[in-house]
């Protein structure tokens, strides 16, 4: 929702610092999942730090496709990663909260933070899928941004099971109305 009410809305701001930046974009992209990865394998040992690792990773992954569009440096390929890191850091953070739950005792929290990792990747395949029927699908209110902002605020505060539950309900909300949009549209 945030992406798509907003969209490139930062490349005007940044544009001008952005084309002083010689840096590929891809080699950002890449070092917002090593961050965010590391994210991964801190949380269940302080939390709280792997919180500002998330959102050191997540400003490189809003970077990276600044840096490409102002630049003229935006390819398939730099989308495709871009993507696919995505969804590799999306499960490596939920796996991540479910492996700090569970080693606190909490296997219902873990639970719900492998449901909430199924939603967020489902968010994802739907729009995907929906795209390669030639339906535009950015429907719904749980994308990656407001994911990320939730996993920051969720770190940083320690309130992880209550935004997941928020996180859990509303991931799986947008993929039925991901998938509503494109039986309305492919009708």
């Amino acid at each position: 929702m945030i992406s798509y009410r907003l969209g490139h809305f930062l490349d005007r701001p940044l544009g001008p610092i952005a084309k002083r930046i010689a840096i590929d974009p891809n080699i950002l992209t890449i070092s917002g999942f090593l961050l965010t990865t590391t994210a991964a394998l801190v949380i269940p040992l302080n939390l709280r730090l792997g919180g500002l690792l998330i959102f050191a990773g997540g400003i490189c992954d809003m970077l990276d496709g600044v840096l490409a569009r102002v630049n003229g440096r935006a390819t398939s390929f730099g989308a495709f990663l871009d993507s696919l890191l995505d969804r590799y850091s999306d499960a490596f953070i939920f796996l991540s909260l479910a492996w700090y739950l569970g080693g606190r005792g909490d296997q219902a929290g873990a639970l719900l933070s492998i449901g909430t990792m199924l939603g967020a990747l489902l968010v994802s395949y739907a729009r995907a899928r929906g795209e390669g029927l030639g339906i535009d699908n950015h429907d719904g209110i749980m994308e990656r941004p407001e994911r990320i902002i939730l996993l920051i605020v969720a770190a940083l505060t320690g309130w992880v099971v209550p935004i997941l539950w928020v996180m859990f309900v509303l991931t799986h909300v947008t993929v039925v109305q991901r998938s509503y949009a494109v039986w309305k549209r492919g009708k």
